[in-house]
């Protein structure tokens, strides 16, 4: 039986996983067919700093998960991260083009467009634009503003960034490595295909990734992403931490961060240190909460994943400076698996190739939004073609 194949690649600072998912026919439950994993060279936060060295790592990944799964990877989708991924607010708005008044998608696409003109994005390139609000002659309206009467439309949306210079650079790469690039996702919207239940992101919650060298913090709420931010700071700065406190090795320095009995140290000393640094990250966490008004605020509380989660005390120093329920991002059920998934680091790849089923369930909508839902959605702005001269 012939499966429809999904790819997802996620070219990280530390590493570059490749997954490969299978559909059956007449079923949406996707089966994990292969994967590839292989230390990334040549990154630096999350930016691309020798292309050939990534290229290389990107090659070998390709070809371990093409071993594993037994096909030959063509098309994938690509996520991108790092401490250039952010977000901005911007309004716009627009009058109503028909002659009865009558709102079109014309005039939602020409008030985020102003929207779009008001910020200021230089060298940025917009990933992905979630339309947050409408209103329809100064009034909120709630649902799809077409085929309302008004005057004038206004939309309040989420652009989705990254700099310019990372995301042509990781794109070139990948494609040089003879794959196609469908779309390219946002790490975070990637992994919240697999951490997040709907009903975490209707009551509002945070998802934060305590990765290798940036954090990136991504708030939901009423089902949408509403804030984006990464910070520079990550878990390898208290690794860096641990080592010159005890004059150690990195790797043992790790070892230690993780849980690992290597020597006798002080458990009271260690436990400092990493609270200390720890404490850094929830304190620009919070400082951001309070700017966007949400400090306290998350009826589902604050998600934690990435490498940072297996640290032992990083729930209790969460529930310090949060003061939100506080729990760890777990695989949910949306992938049949022939292999075991040991530890997180692969969520953002799987989530990535899971984004082909968004996109057909966007496709089978009825209604007027049928040929323009990627771009009132947003979830597939075309990156691609923004790359182009």
């Amino acid at each position: 039986m012939k499966r429809k194949i999904s790819c997802g690649i996620d070219v990280g600072t530390n590493a570059v996983r490749v997954v490969v998912l299978g559909y059956e026919k007449n079923s949406d439950t996707p089966i994990l067919l292969g994967r590839g994993f292989v230390p990334s060279n040549g990154m630096r936060l999350g930016y691309i700093v020798n292309t050939n060295l990534i290229k290389e790592s990107i090659r070998l990944a390709i070809d371990q998960a093409q071993s594993t799964s037994g096909i030959q990877i063509k098309k994938a989708y690509l996520t991108i991260g790092g401490i250039g991924l952010g977000s901005s607010l911007g309004t716009g708005g627009a009058i109503i083009s028909r002659a009865d008044n009558e709102a079109t998608i014309l005039d939602l696409q020409n008030s985020l467009s102003e929207a779009e003109e008001n910020l200021n994005l230089t060298n940025k390139k917009i990933v992905q634009t979630i339309p947050l609000q409408y209103k329809l002659d100064g009034k909120e309206i709630h649902g799809r503003p077409e085929g309302m009467r008004g005057v004038k439309l206004e939309t309040k949306a989420l652009f989705i960034t990254v700099t310019k210079q990372h995301i042509e650079d990781l794109v070139t790469a990948v494609t040089e490595c003879g794959i196609e690039v469908k779309n390219v996702i946002a790490s975070p919207i990637a992994e919240s295909m697999i951490l997040l239940s709907e009903k975490q992101k209707m009551a509002g919650c945070a998802l934060l990734n305590i990765g290798y060298e940036a954090t990136t913090l991504a708030i939901f709420e009423e089902g949408l992403l509403v804030s984006l931010q990464t910070f520079h700071i990550g878990g390898m700065d208290i690794t860096k931490d641990i080592a010159l406190g005890f004059k150690i090795s990195l790797d043992d320095a790790e070892n230690i961060k993780n849980g690992a009995i290597i020597g006798d140290y002080p458990k009271k000393r260690l436990d400092e240190i990493i609270d200390a640094r720890l404490g850094d990250i929830f304190e620009l966490v919070e400082n951001h909460l309070k700017k966007i008004k949400r400090s306290g605020l998350l009826p589902a509380g604050i998600i934690i994943s990435g490498g940072g989660s297996k640290i032992n005390t990083v729930e209790n120093v969460a529930k310090q400076y949060l003061r939100l329920p506080v729990s760890f991002g777990y695989q949910n059920d949306v992938i049949n698996s022939k292999f075991k998934i040991k530890d997180n680091f692969w969520y953002t790849a799987l989530g990535s190739a899971l984004m082909k089923n968004v996109n057909s369930a966007e496709k089978d909508l009825s209604g007027s939004l049928n040929e323009n839902i990627k771009d009132v959605k947003g979830f597939f702005k075309g990156i691609l073609s923004q790359l182009l001269p």
